[in-house]
């Protein structure tokens, strides 16, 4: 059986063109690296920060702090078990959660100088609307 035989000639044209497919190639992987680069900065590195934060918080909790949770309950610790955290929040109401689903502990609202907040000013009617009622 007689396989027939090609010759390939390249031409000056296609010899240029593959040198150039050398350095496109280079640049795309220089502009993924730097995509990746910027997305670890904007996403992974400060998710991690945020993970370590909460994973101190809620290594560091304590009887008596007042914390919120990811379903907006407040209460305050009273008591804790194994992997969860017992909270009251109200009179005579506890409920026992597991501690990942405390989301932060909740601002006091205390003024710097250690007095208590004052409380909201409230806003006065004009004269108007008090001749109207």
């Amino acid at each position: 059986m007689l396989i027939p035989s090609f010759t390939i000639t390249r031409s000056p044209a296609l010899l240029a063109a593959s040198g150039s497919g050398a350095q496109s190639i280079s640049s795309l992987v220089f502009f993924l690296l730097i995509m990746v680069a910027i997305f670890y900065l904007l996403v992974f590195r400060p998710q991690g920060q945020q993970k370590r934060k909460t994973q101190e918080m809620l290594a560091n909790l304590k009887t008596g702090d007042r914390v919120i949770t990811n379903g907006g309950i407040l209460g305050t610790v009273v008591g804790f078990g194994s992997s969860t955290v017992q909270l009251q929040i109200a009179n005579q109401v506890r409920i026992e959660l597991v501690r990942s689903a405390i989301s932060g502990l909740q601002k006091t609202a205390e003024a710097p100088s250690g007095k208590k907040a004052e409380e909201p000013v409230e806003q006065e009617t004009s004269a108007a609307s008090k001749g109207r009622k």
